[in-house]
């Protein structure tokens, strides 16, 4: 017995000092505090010091040496991000992981994003070219330099990474751009209920949007658009949202313009964002850049300061096309009928055979229907129909470098304006200010101009009815300097009104709660400085439930027949005192979320269902799918705060609750018995003491790692969790994950930067990110920043040379070769 518990000590001992050895080897891997080191492609030597939050401030003599310094600290800090990207962008994926993610490398390589930005390569003009290529230059001189450890990633995947080349930095703008587009996911929703409901029904789910041609035939699409909706992945489904605002130097204590800007994207850890500072005699830049890439996305340049907000334009459409009856290589088309472009493409497998892809375009653009060829197959066979993607995202003459290159140069707005001509895609509101007094907003990007319709529903490609028939002209497209009111303001509502003669987009835009709120805090606060910009960043009240809970509460009242339970009384109560802050240490908001979430539930999920059961499905949808498979209910399953409204005022039929034939329930019924089952729900999770509940026992934000949090004990070690203020309609935006899960309200979107700039003094400009600058678990600047995010605190990215060393800094020095 004494020499088995002396074996088990030995085991532990080195089990602890093999770790200790394996702790030590990774931070190997860590950018050195000081130094140098000598690099091939450098004209003269760069400074790069580190302030002590990481952030890299680079000054060099030549814009190209800047370039190749910031693809240098790019790959020491965020290597395998941006490795994971590109492999994502390439349809690669699987032979790093295996075919559980052959699914998203057929989507990627049917939609062939890597080879556009491969193309769009050699059309970029040459000093974008030569910026592109001096950052690739960067990236390599450190994966040729580097003797230490690689991210810790690549040790548990047993993976190499490869040489960055040119366009593993192009596509990371296509996949944004794939991120922040969405009309075609809202087209196959949106053609599944209006065949299992019809045309009313659906304008009562989308009270907001205009209404579709339905000139379709909804019933024989419905099975391949749900086939079709189940093999999207994450990669293709919409993820972007966005506050920002510029107020004139009149509104402002500097008498300058000031900026704010808070791009709302997924939360995860390392943060898609990147801090860097540029300087050099012809360049100055400061912001936030994508680890891949060579341009500050977002930031100022010492003269102007810009931001983005996603426009919600309608770039993309689902194009029905019939093949040739007599040729199946070939489908038809307004002049007759011709060849489909086919091309060849294997995906390698980790562990597994190869798998050869044959990807088909048409016209209008690939066939996203062979996504999951033999699938479809069976469902389309009849009508020998196959589905294309029209979307301005995937097209090889996208140079939106150039315009990324052009906007980091702009002094004023002639300048601003010129490179968002050579915008494209994705479309986006880019706010302006300058350091003149100049402030403004162009939406620049392709909007498609069709010849019919209004891009709700897939349409028939084999008419030309519904073909794009060009894009709005630059001169046409919204665009707005000095209103007269000293504001411009966008939270992802609409940017233009009802006289606008092109259509940027006929759906439901997002609500103009966060909008309002910002012009509400504007309104009230006086002149502006900094600090009021960010505590109206940080604001946490939701206009939505100021407008939509006291009809819920009253309905509640009104239906409390008999509240057995003697609990209903004092959760109204409560809520009539709530100020509407949904703040995390908080009952309310809890409360409010759950309770909305079950009356969303309540009010149209008998009706989805019903309809849904109703539709003649072949067995291939309900027996092949994916598990779990979506149902319709919980595809479209949300918060849908306007859809509520409407429905206990408008659309009081839909409290009837379709499933009880012989009775009719009303709204204060239906409100009142959601309110319990909420009650019910939070008590069995929560406790029974309601005002001990808090928001952020539900709204956390998980912030997990992609690949260490698959890893038992790693996950626990490299998971930056934090419970969060805000919620899914407030500035502080605190998006949640919705769906049938255990944890509903976890905080899965949200500010992923804030930034403030002052254009009396760009050098006082504030910013955060989410969690820190380092993609490396064992870095301290991994995860500094999450409680300093959470909590409203803001960086400046300033100094000169020898202010910085005079605050300690370590300094770095990149030598030539």
């Amino acid at each position: 017995m004494k020499w088995i518990w002396r074996g088990l000590l030995l085991l532990i001992v080195l089990s602890v000092v093999g770790s200790g050895v394996f702790l030590v080897w990774l931070q190997t891997g860590l950018p050195p505090r000081a130094g140098s080191a000598a690099i091939a492609g450098l004209s003269a030597p760069v400074r790069i010091i580190r302030d002590d939050q990481g952030i890299p401030h680079i000054f060099a003599d030549t814009e190209a040496d800047a370039y190749t310094a910031l693809g240098y600290v790019h790959a020491q800090d965020r290597l395998f991000q941006m490795d994971a990207q590109r492999m994502l962008g390439a349809g690669r994926s699987a032979e790093v992981i295996g075919d559980s993610v052959l699914r998203v490398d057929r989507f990627m390589r049917t939609l062939g994003v890597y080879r556009d930005a491969a193309a769009s390569y050699e059309s970029l003009p040459a000093p974008v070219r030569a910026a592109v290529d001096a950052y690739t230059a960067g990236v390599n001189a450190w994966l040729d330099s580097h003797d230490g450890a690689l991210p810790i990633e690549y040790t548990l995947l047993r993976h190499e990474p490869e040489p960055w080349r040119p366009a593993d930095s192009l596509v990371f703008a296509r996949l944004m751009g794939l991120r922040l587009s969405f009309n075609w996911i809202e087209e196959m929703l949106r053609t599944r209920l209006a065949a299992a409901l019809g045309p009313d029904a659906v304008a009562d789910l989308y009270p907001d949007a205009a209404d579709p041609d339905y000139s379709i035939d909804l019933a024989a699409l419905t099975p391949a658009l749900t086939r079709l909706a189940a093999s999207v992945p994450e990669i293709g489904v919409p993820q972007g949202a966005s506050n920002a605002w510029a107020v004139a130097g009149h509104h402002t204590a500097g008498g300058a313009p000031l900026l704010a800007n808070d791009p709302h994207l997924r939360l995860g850890a390392p943060v898609i964002w990147y801090l860097a500072r540029i300087e050099t005699p012809e360049l100055s830049l400061a912001g936030a850049t994508l680890p891949g890439t060579p341009f500050h996305v977002l930031g100022h340049n010492g003269e102007i300061a810009w931001g983005l907000t996603t426009t919600g334009a309608d770039t993309q459409d689902l194009f029905l096309e019939r093949i040739d009856p007599d040729d199946p290589d070939r489908y038809l088309a307004p002049d007759g009928p011709q060849p489909f472009s086919v091309r060849e493409e294997t995906v390698a497998v980790r562990g597994g055979d190869p798998v050869t892809l044959t990807i088909r375009e048409t016209r209008h653009g690939p066939v996203v229907s062979d996504v999951d060829e033999a699938r479809f197959a069976a469902l389309l066979s009849e009508e020998d129909i196959v589905v294309a993607l029209a979307s301005t995202t995937i097209t090889p003459d996208d140079i939106i470098a150039e315009a990324f290159y052009r906007l980091n140069r702009a002094r004023d707005w002639d300048s601003f304006r010129d490179a968002m001509r050579h915008w494209q895609a994705p479309v986006q509101n880019v706010f302006y200010a300058d350091r003149s007094g100049t402030i403004g907003l162009i939406t620049p990007g392709r909007i498609p101009i069709r010849a019919a319709g209004n891009g709700l529903l897939p349409v028939p490609g084999w008419t030309g009815s519904h073909d794009w028939t060009g894009f709005v002209p630059f001169e046409d497209l919204p665009q707005v300097r000095n209103p007269a009111n000293g504001r411009v303001i966008n939270a992802n509502n609409p940017v233009v009104g009802p006289d606008y003669p092109h259509l940027l987009a006929a759906h439901a835009y997002e609500g103009p709660y966060r909008s309002r709120r910002i012009a509400e805090l504007l309104e009230a606060d006086g002149r502006q400085d900094i600090a009021s910009s960010e505590a109206i960043l940080l604001d946490t009240v939701s206009t939505a439930a100021r407008q939509l809970l006291p009809l819920m509460l009253d309905a509640a009242e009104a239906g409390m027949a008999m509240d057995e339970t003697g609990r209903l009384m004092p959760a109204i109560t409560m809520l009539r005192g709530w100020d509407y802050a949904m703040d995390r240490d908080r009952p309310e908001p809890l409360l409010y979320a759950a309770w909305l979430r079950a009356l969303n539930r309540a009010l149209y999920r008998d009706e989805i269902d019903a309809g849904e059961a109703g539709l003649d499905f072949p067995p291939a949808v309900r027996v092949d799918a994916p598990e779990p498979q979506e149902s319709l209910f919980e595809a479209y399953w949300g918060a849908r705060p306007r859809t509520v409204h409407h429905m206990l005022t408008a659309a009081r039929h839909w409290c009837d609750d379709a499933a009880t034939a012989g009775t009719t329930e009303d709204c204060p019924a239906v409100a009142a018995a959601a309110l319990a089952e909420t009650l019910e729900s939070l008590s069995e999770r929560y406790g029974s003491e309601m005002t001990a509940w808090r928001w952020g026992q539900a709204h956390v934000a998980p912030l997990t790692n992609q690949v260490l949090s698959r890893v038992p004990v790693l996950s626990d070690l490299t998971d930056l969790g934090i419970a969060t203020p805000g919620g899914d309609n407030t500035v502080n935006r605190g998006g949640t994950i919705g769906g049938n899960g255990p944890e509903p309200f976890r905080h899965i979107h949200g500010a992923s930067l804030r930034a403030v700039y002052d254009l009396s003094d760009l050098a006082a400009s504030r910013f955060m990110i989410v969690t820190g600058q380092s993609g490396n678990p064992v870095s301290p600047h991994y995860g500094n920043l999450v409680g300093p995010w959470r909590d409203g605190a803001m960086l400046t990215i300033s100094g000169s040379e020898q202010e910085l060393r005079d605050r300690g800094y370590a300094e770095f020095l990149l030598e030539p070769q």
